[in-house]
């Protein structure tokens, strides 16, 4: 089967770029996400020299209280690369001090993308996706980016308004061990989803999950849908070709 890992943070690995190496010769679509733009460069040396990674520009929510003023760094590099991510909002009680803030950040990401045209977003939304989704209808016209929930936890009607919007959502094996999440992955129109680890921030056995841990997660999503292993691979597969065409 021909994996893809939408979602994973491989500079946080301590075997970086030995991991690049692996998801490139087993032919894993891999989305190297980064946190901050100070990140970008050395993940971008390492995936323009594959095949099957590609970096994205980040700077995620829960480090603009403190990295905030990089967005100009961030802007100045928007022009390189086709992914963004992690990018979003956190409203959870940890960060919650700092909405404003990322409100702030994520509006000028979004307007530089809108300009741009063109880019594929990887989005954070924890206890945000409503917040998210009016920014992203403020702030982008229809088709000049593409959207797709990370690790998704907002309500059934977040959801359909991000359907009716025509964002993608990637899942990973965490959210199907749930009922809730089972539910909500199952109520998502096939054709808009993919699939993640977003490692290191799961497990998979005794340590960080991988992205070639990410068949578990095909495995379940098959179950969960009704299909075969191959077929749940067959339609994440299809479904990035789409997204990235």
């Amino acid at each position: 089967m021909r994996l893809v890992d939408f979602h994973c943070h491989l500079d946080l690995y301590p075997d970086f770029e030995a991991l690049v190496a692996e998801c490139d010769q087993l032919g894993i679509f891999t989305l190297a996400v980064t946190t901050t733009p100070k990140a970008w460069s050395r993940n971008n040396k390492l995936a323009s020299s594959t095949k099957y990674v590609r970096a994205a520009l980040g700077m995620h929510p829960q480090l603009v209280a403190e990295r905030w003023r990089e967005i100009d760094l961030w802007e100045r590099l928007l022009g390189e690369t086709r992914y963004v991510g992690e990018v979003g909002l956190d409203a959870g009680p940890r960060y919650f001090s700092s909405l404003d803030r990322q409100t702030e950040v994520f509006r000028r990401i979004l307007r530089c993308c809108a300009q741009a045209g063109g880019k594929i977003l990887s989005i954070h939304s924890v206890r945000a996706a409503t917040k998210v989704l009016d920014l992203i209808e403020e702030e982008v016209p229809d088709g000049r980016a593409k959207f797709v929930f990370h690790w998704f936890t907002g309500t059934a009607a977040d959801a359909r308004r991000a359907v009716n919007i025509g964002c993608y959502f990637s899942i990973n094996s965490q959210m199907l061990q749930t009922d809730r999440g089972r539910a909500l992955v199952s109520s998502l129109p096939i054709d808009r989803l993919l699939t993640e680890t977003d490692g290191p921030f799961t497990s998979q056995g005794d340590g960080p999950a991988r992205p070639r841990d990410v068949g578990q997660t095909v495995r379940h999503l098959a179950t969960a849908r009704g299909l075969s292993s191959a077929e749940s691979a067959a339609v994440v597969l299809r479904n990035l070709k789409i997204l990235t065409a």
